[in-house]
């Protein structure tokens, strides 16, 4: 995705103070481009069941590592799609690479990335280019970005922020057979209304687009069960285990978008309440929460797993790798989900 000078961007960004986020937007194209990069061959034959994996990658940072683990880690294998979140492109911060065309070279995928935000805080960003992919291990036929409702202006936080948040939708080619995809990053910064009207507008998009097949649909839906702008009640709940709960168990009850899905025909996965993000505390503990979400349909869970990202749980890394010398506590903040998803008989 070809990048926009720093000082062009900063000069969009200052238009900010006084227009809105969709009336700059409107004036970047790489915000409605949904790039196809079909570099793999497909493989001979299609799979008994679709392996599906849901991972927000925390921009990428640690890239080898993580092409370590995407390879090496037992309990994610096989996958055939990734959905994934947060990966930059030209940001100091993870190196200014492009983080997901090197993943996809790495594990020879195909792979749809789409722009969620551009970032404004570090001038020293070739690109500053932040967003989601789709990874796949067949042939990529169409894809479009869907751009969400704004629930929050990132202009006006501390990261200072062009954009906001979205899903990609594609259409696979499973060996002759249509398989719709989408990954998708709903708004932390808001209440669980706000992020129902956001995955809502994916649904109808993923009606249209996806009419007749088998869909799978995921990613970090931020399913806190509060606002995350709200720091009164995150104190509240890191010092209440009754309040905890609701963050692993009772999340259906204060998430309207998920039984938006399951009333649109789809089915919710990791079923059973564990954590998917440790959110961090000012005390340095963190909070557990279950907000990274696989949502099928016209596909059946015949297994899934959660898989840890932290560093303790790696037996598997291989001698001298960069995933075995990797000094960190954990590779994200996010655990990933996968799913071998059956096809309906």
């Amino acid at each position: 995705m070809k990048g926009i000078p720093n000082e062009e961007r900063q000069r969009l960004g200052a238009l900010l103070e006084h227009a809105s986020q969709a009336e700059i937007m409107a004036c970047i194209p790489q915000f409605e481009q949904a790039e196809i990069h079909n570099i793999a061959p497909a493989p001979a034959e299609a799979p008994e069941a679709l392996g599906a994996l849901v991972f927000n990658m925390e921009r990428g940072v640690h890239l080898a590592e993580l092409g370590d683990f995407l390879e090496t880690c037992p309990e994610i294998q096989p996958y055939d799609v990734i959905l994934a979140n947060e990966l930059d492109d030209g940001c100091v911060r993870s190196g200014q690479r492009d983080t997901a065309r090197e993943l996809a070279e790495r594990l020879g995928m195909n792979y749809v990335f789409g722009l969620e935000f551009i970032e404004l805080a570090n001038g020293g960003d070739t690109k500053g280019f932040h967003g989601n992919a789709i990874f796949s291990r067949w042939p990529i036929r169409r894809a479009k970005i869907v751009r969400l409702p704004e629930q929050y202006n990132w202009y006006f936080d501390r990261q200072r922020r062009i954009g906001g948040r979205l899903a990609i939708l594609a259409e696979l080619d499973v060996r002759g057979t249509s398989v719709g995809a989408a990954t998708i990053h709903l708004e932390n910064r808001t209440h669980g209304l706000g992020r129902q009207v956001q995955l809502e507008a994916i649904l109808r998009a993923a009606d249209e687009m996806f009419a007749g097949m088998p869909v799978v649909l995921g990613g970090d839906l931020n399913t806190n069960t509060f606002d995350g702008r709200d720091k009164d009640a995150i104190r509240e709940i890191a010092g209440d285990p009754a309040l905890q709960r609701r963050c692993l168990e009772d999340v259906f009850q204060w998430e309207g978008c998920l039984p938006a899905a399951e009333a649109a025909g789809y089915r919710a996965v990791p079923e059973q309440p564990v954590l998917t993000r440790r959110k961090p505390l000012p005390d340095g503990g963190h909070l557990d929460l279950r907000l990274d979400w696989l949502l099928l349909r016209d596909l059946d869970p015949v297994d899934s797993r959660t898989i840890s990202t932290c560093r303790e749980t790696w037996p598997f890394a291989v001698p001298g790798s960069p995933l075995e010398a990797f000094g960190g506590r954990e590779l994200s903040d996010h655990n990933a989900v996968w799913a071998a998803c059956a096809w309906k008989k």
